[in-house]
């Protein structure tokens, strides 16, 4: 365990200084090799006469003799001590020859060694030179991201690699960060947007509510009747105030993911319900239901049913009085489709994506009483996109707006 923990601790932490070291390794190992091989081809090709013995220079004078005498008797007999002389003079020349082979032998493949080694020593060194010169290259692009993770904050979001050059992995990796710092962006602008609007939202009734607390205070000799005005007044705006931490609460939780009731939902039911409200709530209004066929879906009845009431009073708030109103119940393909369509001026192309938006108004002139707190369509957006479903507006033929509802069918 120490052992290990030694070389952890020895082991180069930077990732240029690792690929320089296996870069010479791997080199180093390579040549290895091929210097083994080559010393081996090398000793097997020279030859490897054993020397047991070396001529001496009387030894070679005495062959020298034999070979003369035996040009001089010109194939006479020769005399049977001259001839063991020559023999032996001849036995003693060869093995001294034998012994300067392997001298040799072992001369040249020293030299090889030695010259090899050193060769592979220089080789090694300059390839990890080398090395660090292409792994800084290699690695340009990973500092460049880290110096641009390093400098983005909040407050700066806008920077961008645009790595250029071959579509490799780095090149995949510096695009992934791009694409990573977009949604950051877009995420802390909507962030900061929503707080601001909140904030507003928030200050808005609570000014509202200090000024009528302040008149109270300042008047202790006001009629009744603008007494219980201005009570009327501040419990008004405690009641948006309320509603309106309510649907922030909602928005919250929805974020994070939390699970919904998962039960067979009824959605014949819950748009003559929601009909039957709107009804309720403008009288003078058509408000009318076209249900093909009963459609069950699985979900959480009650946002269900808010997200469908929320598309529904959007249609009454921002039409003109009297202006029809239908919602439409169908399935096809394995979904299922609500339609809240309207006759009123529509919503213009430029404001179809921002209108899901939170606190998102399409006509900013609209006072908070008639144009409520700006969440609506940002809850049933949010209820939608939790059950797996998708919500989208388009134009209504002959004027207004179509918002549509996509569930996943039971």
């Amino acid at each position: 365990m120490n052992v290990r923990a030694l070389l952890r601790r020895l082991w180069p932490q930077r990732v240029r200084t690792r690929l320089t070291l296996m870069y010479a390794l791997l080199f180093f190992a390579a040549g290895a090799a091929l210097l083994g091989l080559t010393y081996g081809l090398v000793a097997s090709s020279l030859p490897t006469l054993p020397a047991t013995a070396k001529a001496s220079s009387q030894e070679v004078n005495t062959l020298n003799q034999c070979k003369a005498a035996t040009s001089t008797l010109k194939g006479a007999p020769i005399p049977a001590s001259l001839l063991a002389e020559c023999k032996q003079a001849e036995e003693a020349y060869s093995v001294g020859t034998a012994a300067g082979l392997q001298a040799q032998r072992q001369r040249v493949l020293s030299n090889l060694l030695a010259f090899s080694l050193v060769g592979l020593a220089v080789m090694t060194v300059a390839s990890g030179g080398l090395g660090w010169f292409m792994s800084g290259r290699v690695l340009r692009p990973v500092r460049a991201i880290t110096e641009t993770a390093r400098r983005a904050s909040e407050q700066h979001l806008g920077e961008r690699l645009a790595l250029t050059g071959p579509r490799d992995e780095l090149k995949e990796l510096a695009d992934t960060f791009d694409g990573m710092l977009e949604r950051l962006d877009a995420a802390f602008s909507i962030q900061r947007r929503f707080v601001a609007d909140a904030s507003h939202e928030l200050r808005t009734p609570l000014t509202s509510m200090r000024g009528y607390a302040e008149l109270l205070q300042r008047n202790p000799d006001m009629s009744r009747d603008d007494v219980l005005l201005a009570v009327r007044r501040i419990e008004d705006e405690t009641r948006r105030m309320g509603l309106l931490v309510d649907d922030l609460l909602l928005l919250a939780r929805l974020d994070q993911g939390r699970p919904l009731d998962r039960a067979p939902v009824d959605l014949t039911a819950m748009v003559n319900d929601a009909v039957s409200d709107a009804r309720a709530a403008d009288p003078a209004r058509s408000v009318s239901a076209n249900i093909e066929q009963p459609v069950v879906v699985t979900g959480d009845d009650l946002r269900l049913r808010q997200a469908v009431a929320n598309l529904v009073r959007n249609a009454l708030v921002h039409t003109p009085a009297g202006s029809p109103v239908e919602v439409a119940l169908q399935a096809q393909n394995g979904q299922a489709e609500i339609d809240v369509i309207d006759h009123g001026p529509g919503v213009p192309a430029a404001q179809r994506e921002r209108i899901f938006e939170r606190f998102h108004r399409a006509d900013p002139t609209r006072s908070r009483d008639q144009g409520g707190s700006g969440l609506g369509l940002s809850i049933a957006t949010a209820v939608v996109t939790a059950h797996g479903g998708r919500i989208s507006v388009t134009d209504t033929p002959g004027g207004g707006a179509t918002f549509r509802i996509e569930l996943p069918a039971a």
